[in-house]
């Protein structure tokens, strides 16, 4: 297999990230939401081993995936939402805190559980991708109930 020289890695990352703004740019609230399901959960997996590779870089990891979170939980619209934008919320907060504690402890079990809390959440919101509210236009995106 060829290597790739510098300045390819250089433009495969420039095309990659050029394919990333143009899918944000042009993709629904519902699939904005599904993108950062998505980073968090990937974020997330790359905490984990790192964690298990004694990595500095899992602070980091964990880090971005806080910040993501953070992002879903900007996106609840709580005034359409109601109480499932609430206990969305809630369960965000609950999530945050405990990737938190994961980075201090160094516990892969509390990576495993976030990671499947937000499994089950994009489960559910992938499983209404055909529904009509998923396809409005809007600036914030609602639960869907």
């Amino acid at each position: 297999m060829r290597q790739l020289s510098t300045a390819n890695i250089a433009a495969l990352k420039q095309y990659r990230n050029i394919g990333l703004q143009t899918g944000i740019e042009n993709a629904s609230p519902h699939r904005l939401i599904q993108m950062l399901l998505d980073g968090a959960l990937g974020k997330i997996a790359q905490a984990k081993g790192h964690m298990k590779a004694d990595s500095t870089r899992k602070g980091e990891d964990i880090s971005m995936a806080i910040s993501i979170i953070g992002g879903l939980r900007d996106s609840l619209d709580h005034k359409a939402g109601g109480t499932i934008a609430s206990n969305l919320d809630s369960l965000y907060e609950y999530m945050t805190y405990r990737l938190i504690g994961s980075n201090i402890k160094e516990d892969i079990s509390i990576l495993d559980e976030v990671y499947n809390l937000l499994t089950e959440i994009k489960t559910a919101w992938d499983g209404i991708a055909n529904h009509p509210a998923a396809s409005k236009s809007q600036s914030r995106v609602e639960p869907a109930a």
